[in-house]
């Protein structure tokens, strides 16, 4: 299966091309680093690309201050993080081994050297790209979590951390690398706690974390731009590429995680041009890093809570943090969430035994257990897939007599042939039962009204679609289940044209939109020609008056 980017320890290393360097030389400056400094901290702005010319810079933990890694960089080499490209911090202490000497070239002039040599922007993304991929896979970083398993807080920025490809490792409550980190961070050691950089977070929030990871850095009150991404699905990443590559100033704004609902996924396989597969998350996020090249900016985790039109014809959106963003067009690409079933103490349970994502951190709370999914559709039967890997025994409810309107032919066939996995035609779950997490559930037979006790550890509720367009106040006409009107259906000349002029909708959130990942990003794609045409006719017209 595709992943987002190479094995670095495998990949053939290619330098930068002589032209290439006298290109950063033309741009940066030189900077000279003695033996034992550090080039950089934890939490410090990644605005630097440094391309060492002599001497090493070695990876330090930022916990014992040793070197974190065996290799290190060296001459023809640099030093950059895939932050580089979306003005975040350093993750990872790094210090110069040696006298070295580097050239540093800030951010912006690197963006705009990429965006003109593709061949040297290939190489750097590939480096960064692969960095990213062994962080993860050695979960090398500067985020550490005490009590994940124990405590829903940490557990939500475990689930954080791990939908924005943050790199993060987890200890149990009372283990020997809780207590050691406990000891050397100053923390209770009998007391969850998420850590960052040898910093305790007090109250941690995914969206503090976000903060000190610069996730959302100089996103001030009333920042202005060409166009409002609200969602950081598929189609509205898409949306961010193709606005970035047409030269409009373009924000992202999302409220939980870069890839919304197919972010969950574990493996896509009908995505043309990944005969292997590929998970949502990956798939999602090298679309992000596409974006970020172009200069597309996002914002998380952030939502939208009112949209107005302004006097002088651009929009004004306020954001959960009341901040307000100000844009000439709105592209509406918040999708769908997975509508909550109508049961006693549901609320109780989320997060808590209640899922409605199968990732990584939920595979470990499954692990050798049996694990009911309720929902009939893709996403659920991709659950199902993944979560047989770790679960004992997976159960999927379907309440009605088939999955063959509902999901497609290839995974149909695949469910049923696995022997982990069992199909429910004609049940729905009619009660949660446990104390502070789900202990078991009770299934209704649909059509003979008969309930049994079923004991599970987790339920994931994947069944019906709920469109995010309560933050749009009346602008744009809705269908009687809240999708967004578009086209003819609501008096506009263009396909994804609301009847709002100036706020275009794509993806799940479109009425009678085709619900695939394919289709969402074709939409965000498209669009950005409708909204380059409408911001430029606006522009005409106040040129004229």
């Amino acid at each position: 299966m595709e992943s987002i980017g190479p094995d670095l320890r495998q990949m053939i290393r290619t330098p930068l091309a002589p032209e290439h360097v006298e290109a950063l030389r033309a741009v940066g400056k030189i900077v000279t680093f003695p033996a034992g400094t550090y080039v950089a901290q934890p939490g410090d702005p990644a605005d630097h690309l440094y391309y060492v010319e002599e001497g090493e810079i070695e990876v330090v933990n930022p916990f014992t201050g040793e070197r974190h890694v065996p290799s290190t960089i060296g001459p023809t080499q640099f030093m950059g993080e895939i932050s580089l490209l979306d003005g975040g911090v350093w993750s990872l202490p790094m210090r110069a081994a040696k006298d070295t000497r580097t050239i540093a070239v800030p951010r912006e002039a690197l963006l705009e050297l990429m965006s003109d040599i593709p061949e040297m922007s290939d190489i750097i993304i590939t480096v960064l790209s692969a960095r990213r991929r062994r962080q993860l896979d050695d979960r090398e970083g500067s985020l550490r979590l005490i009590g994940m398993e124990e405590d829903r807080d940490v557990r939500r920025i475990a689930e954080f951390a791990s939908r924005n490809r943050i790199p993060f490792t987890s200890a149990a409550l009372g283990s020997p690398e809780a207590e050691e980190l406990a000891r050397t961070c100053g923390v209770p050691p009998d007391q969850p706690a998420v850590i960052f950089a040898s910093e305790p977070v007090p109250d941690p929030t995914p969206e503090k974390i976000a903060r000190r990871l610069g996730l959302c850095r100089d996103l001030h009150d009333g920042a202005a731009f060409d166009v409002l991404i609200v969602g950081g699905g598929p189609a509205g990443v898409a949306a961010g590429v193709y606005a970035g590559a047409e030269g409009l100033r373009a924000l992202v704004v999302e409220d939980l995680a870069v890839g919304g609902q197919a972010g969950t996924s574990s493996r896509i396989e009908n995505y043309m041009g990944f005969p292997t597969g590929i998970s949502g998350a990956d798939l999602v996020w090298r679309g992000e890093v596409q974006a970020l090249k172009f200069g597309t900016r996002f914002a998380l985790p952030h939502r939208v809570e009112h949209l107005e039109k302004l006097p002088d014809g651009g929009f004004c959106a306020r954001l959960d943090h009341g901040h307000s963003i100000r844009a000439s067009a709105v592209v509406v690409a918040t999708g769908v969430q997975y509508r909550r079933l109508p049961l006693p103490r549901l609320a109780d349970f989320e997060g808590a035994g209640v899922y409605y994502a199968a990732t990584e951190m939920e595979a470990r709370v499954c692990k050798g257990t049996e694990v009911v999914i309720v929902g009939g559709g893709n996403s659920a039967g991709q659950a199902a897939m993944y979560l047989s890997r770790a679960a004992r025994a997976v159960r999927l409810l379907v309440r009605g007599k088939s999955l063959a309107a509902s999901m497609s032919h290839y995974l149909t066939r695949r469910l049923e042939a696995d022997p982990a996995i069992t199909i429910e035609y004609g049940a729905e779950v009619c009660a949660l039962h446990g104390e502070d997490k789900l202990e078991a559930i009770s299934v209704r037979e649909v059509a003979t009204g008969e309930e049994r006790r079923l004991d599970t550890c987790a339920l994931f509720i994947m069944a019906g679609a709920a469109p995010n367009t309560g933050w749009l106040d009346g602008l744009v006409a809705l269908d009687p289940c809240g999708f967004v009107l578009t086209g003819a259906a609501a008096g506009a000349d263009t396909p994804y044209a609301t009847s709002h002029p100036g706020i275009f909708a794509v993806g799940d959130v479109r009425a009678n939109s085709v619900k695939r990942v394919a289709s969402a990003v074709g939409e965000g794609s498209v669009v950005v020609s409708r909204v380059w045409r409408y911001i430029n006719s606006e522009g005409e017209e106040e040129a004229k008056a």
